[in-house]
């Protein structure tokens, strides 16, 4: 994950030979303890917030022999030397699969780098490293919940997902420290890093299916005064997850327009990521008639909704139904298929269009014409009381522009384009 790259403020740090020690140091095992709680030192108090960033990163397996406690409240002012002292114990916890532990001193971590955090007034340096426990803290509650799952199921007293509840507070926490910052002045607020907490918080939510929770969040970030001015691979993230929800709450216009944003901005080397957003743009670009080119399926290994696509554009209800059926796995595990069934209104309504361009597009048209095209789909239990039914709804939606005369029984269309763009809607 990328983190803010907020220059160091409130402190006037000599960075000569910084960089080197990066490049040399983090390419040699961490052998000793006092060594690296001095490197640690060093950035803290030249307010190198990447440096410290790396350092306290789970990505190393830096475990150290000896009392770390003591060392660090040798070496390290406060908060800092318990932040590094549960640091060490949470490497040590994961090195020998203890995730409940791990995650409790993580959780310390957090805590404890928050405290110094808030005390810096006037400074942002540490934003990095905020972005870096809070991170490693969602990680580590993933990893201990799918264990504890593994072992024992959900443990008696213990809901399941209750760890990950647990991180989403701690890293609330961290979120009300940022978005108070509003004071300072926009080179050293806090809050900048808002939007990558928001984003941690997002991936938990949807975990655990506690949607709702993203509202308060959304509302933050969209009256933020520096929404636009967040990196902008944290805003793709942003998007991507505003886009779900939205899809959820069946907004789907502001739906594709978040997941657009979010797939025209991720980078192309991020591959995976533009197919996981893709998977969630298809069907809804399909609802406003919008189908996908087959090169950009290949392309992203997304071929099941070919048939999709070419089924409803061409309204054919009995091949839909099939290609749904075929992919059903696909579709389900991806958690779009109550989305993709709503397609049938447009394949409907292109059938029925299609219906009234081989009548010579009149605009009086018998409702037997309707019935009969639906049951050469193989909709054989069709009767004229359902095609009414069908067609009124089509009419309430908007799909179809004219009216049904009951006592005729036949379909009423507007002269002047009586089936919109879907588009349009």
């Amino acid at each position: 994950m990328s983190v803010e790259k907020i220059p160091p403020v409130g402190c006037n740090a000599n960075k000569k030979g910084g960089a080197q020690f990066r490049e040399s140091y983090l390419t040699l095992n961490m052998a000793a303890l006092d060594q690296f709680l001095m490197h640690v030192d060093r950035s803290i108090k030249e307010c190198d917030g990447e440096l410290l960033s790396e350092l306290v990163a789970l990505k190393d397996s830096h475990v150290f022999n000896g009392d770390a406690e003591s060392a660090c409240q040798v070496i390290l002012d406060s908060p800092y030397d318990e932040m590094l002292a549960a640091h060490i114990r949470c490497v040590h916890s994961l090195t020998n699969g203890h995730f409940d532990e791990a995650f409790a001193c993580q959780t310390l971590v957090v805590q404890s780098f928050c405290k110094g955090f808030q005390a810096q007034k006037e400074e942002n340096w540490g934003l990095p490293v905020l972005q870096q426990v809070v991170l490693d803290l969602r990680r580590i509650a993933l990893k201990a919940e799918s264990v504890a799952k593994e072992r024992v199921g959900v443990v008696k007293g213990k809901k399941e997902g209750e760890i990950l509840e647990r991180a989403a507070e701690q890293i609330m926490s961290c979120f009300r420290v940022c978005v108070s910052d509003s004071r300072t002045s926009l080179d050293n607020t806090k809050r900048w890093g808002t939007l990558g907490i928001v984003n941690q918080l997002f991936k938990i939510y949807f975990k655990l299916n506690k949607l709702p929770l993203c509202k308060p969040l959304i509302r933050a970030i969209d009256s933020s005064d520096i929404r636009d001015e967040f990196s902008i691979s944290h805003r793709v993230t942003y998007k991507y997850f505003v886009g779900r929800k939205a899809m959820f709450d069946s907004e789907y216009r502001a739906a594709s327009e978040a997941l657009q944003f979010a797939f025209s901005h991720c980078h192309k080397s991020c591959h995976h990521n533009k197919k996981l957003i893709l998977t969630y743009l298809i069907p809804l670009k399909m609802m406003f008639g919008q189908m996908p080119r087959k090169e950009l399926l290949d392309e992203y290994n997304l071929l099941p909704f070919y048939d999709v696509a070419l089924t409803v554009s061409t309204g054919n209800l009995y091949m839909f139904a099939k290609a749904l059926e075929e992919h059903e796995g696909f579709f389900i595990k991806a958690g779009i298929y109550l989305i993709l069934e709503k397609l049938r209104t447009v394949a409907l309504r292109n059938l029925f269009k299609k219906v009234w361009i081989l009548l010579g597009r009149i605009h009086q048209l018998e409702l037997k014409a309707f019935e009969d095209s639906l049951k050469l789909n193989k909709e054989d239990e069709i009767d004229a009381d359902e095609v009414e039914c069908i067609m009124a709804n089509l009419i309430d939606k908007g799909k179809i522009k004219g009216y049904i005369s009951h006592s005729h029984q036949k379909l009423v269309v507007s002269k002047q384009n009586p089936f919109p763009s879907l588009s349009s809607f």
